[in-house]
């Protein structure tokens, strides 16, 4: 299993969300960061909780199967582009196991 984690615009994130949903990943953890990097758009400014933090981003998260990772890297990707600098990244990361937290078994079982 793998884990992506993509950070993109907070106004991409609904068309996003739509295209995932419609294709078949409905299990989707959303929510609002603050973050630095090397682009500086005309509206990035300070932040009010932390010192160092200058850009409003949202942080999308899914686990999914390995076969799946290039379907949804690519619609987040296609879906989060804008053709501006700055319009995000995406990790992809191995998953060694999951817990159900209601039962606490492993992988679900």
């Amino acid at each position: 299993m793998k884990e992506i984690k993509a950070f993109v615009k907070p106004f991409r994130v609904n068309d996003i969300l739509e295209h995932l949903m419609a294709a078949g990943f409905p299990n989707i953890t959303v929510s609002m960061a603050e973050g630095t990097g090397n682009f500086k758009s005309e509206e990035s400014s300070l932040s009010t909780h932390f010192s160092i933090t200058d850009s409003k981003v949202a942080k999308i998260e899914v686990v999914c199967n390995d076969i799946d990772v290039e379907r949804i890297v690519g619609i987040i990707s296609s879906k989060g582009r804008t053709g501006n600098p700055g319009d995000g990244i995406i990790y992809v990361s191995d998953v060694d196991k999951v817990y159900k937290v209601n039962t606490g078994m492993e992988n679900g079982n």
